[in-house]
C-alpha cells in the first residue's frame, strides 16, 4: 500500500513542489495539504495519513504545537511527523523533536533525500541526519542541560555497551557508522538500539538523542 502523506506548509508554492516530487513515486500518495497547524490537525483526523511533512513557522498554530497534538497521548491516528526546517536551523526544531517529531529535513534537501525521509519515517524509524543533528544540538546547547545534573536512574538499566551506543546515537551516527566505531555488525547495533529504546521508554532514535543530552550523559560539543 502507498504511504499516505499530508503536506503542511504556509507557502502554497512549496507544497506544490513537494507534491510533484512525492507523487512521482509509485509507493507514495499525497492525500492532502494544510496551510497551518490547525488545518493540519483537522486533516490528520479526516485523512489518517501515515506521515505529516510539517513546517515549523506558520500562522494560527505553529508546527511544534501541531506536532505535539498529532503525536501526543490523545492522538487520532498513526501519523508520524517529519519536520521541515530552513538551512540555518530553525530554533524551534529542538522543541519539535521533544514534542514528538520523528526527525527533520532541510527545506532545500535534494528530492531523493525527501523521498527517502518519507519512507524511513513511515517505516517507523527516525530521520536523523548526522551532520545536521550535531550542528543542531551544538547550536542550541544553551537550551539543554550543562551535564552537571544528576544522571537519571533509568540509565542504570543499560549495559555498558548500550550506553556506548546511546552516546553514538546522540552524536547522530548511523547504525553502519556505529558498527564501524565499535567493531560489531549492523545487526548487533540495531539490537542494542532497540534495547535502549525499550529500557528507556523512548519511541525512536530522535528521542534517544535528545534524552542523552537532557540527561547529561552527553554534553553539547563533547565526543564520547
Amino acid at each position: 500500500m502507498a504511504i499516505r502523506v499530508l503536506l503542511v506548509d504556509d507557502q502554497p508554492l512549496l507544497r506544490t513542489g513537494f507534491r510533484m516530487i512525492l507523487e512521482a513515486e509509485g509507493d507514495i500518495a499525497v492525500v492532502g495539504e494544510a496551510g497551518d497547524g490547525l488545518q493540519a490537525l483537522e486533516q490528520v483526523r479526516a485523512l489518517q495519513p501515515d506521515v505529516v511533512l510539517m513546517d515549523i513557522r506558520m500562522p494560527r498554530m505553529d508546527g511544534v504545537e501541531a506536532t505535539r497534538q498529532i503525536t501526543g497521548p490523545a492522538k487520532d491516528g498513526p501519523a508520524r511527523v517529519l519536520v521541515l526546517t530552513t538551512f540555518d536551523l530553525d530554533e524551534y526544531v529542538v522543541e519539535a523533536l521533544r514534542a514528538g517529531a520523528s526527525g527533520f529535513l532541510l527545506k532545500d534537501a535534494p528530492a531523493g533525500e525527501l523521498v527517502q525521509a518519507i519512507r524511513v519515517v513511515a517505516a517507523g524509524d527516525a530521520m536523523l541526519a548526522p551532520s545536521v543533528t550535531r550542528r543542531l544540538l551544538d547550536k542550541y546547547a544553551g537550551k539543554l542541560p550543562t551535564g552537571e545534573e544528576q544522571v537519571p536512574d533509568t540509565l542504570g538499566t543499560l549495559t555498558e555497551r548500550e550506553v556506548e551506543v546511546l552516546k553514538l546515537v546522540a552524536r547522530g551516527l548511523s547504525n553502519a557508522e556505529i558498527a564501524a566505531d565499535l567493531f560489531v555488525s549492523e545487526t548487533t547495533v540495531k539490537t542494542h538500539v532497540g534495547h535502549v529504546l525499550t529500557k528507556l521508554g523512548l519511541r525512536d532514535r530522535v528521542q534517544a538523542a535528545v534524552y542523552a543530552y537532557e540527561s547529561g550523559l552527553v554534553r553539547p560539543g563533547s565526543r564520547p
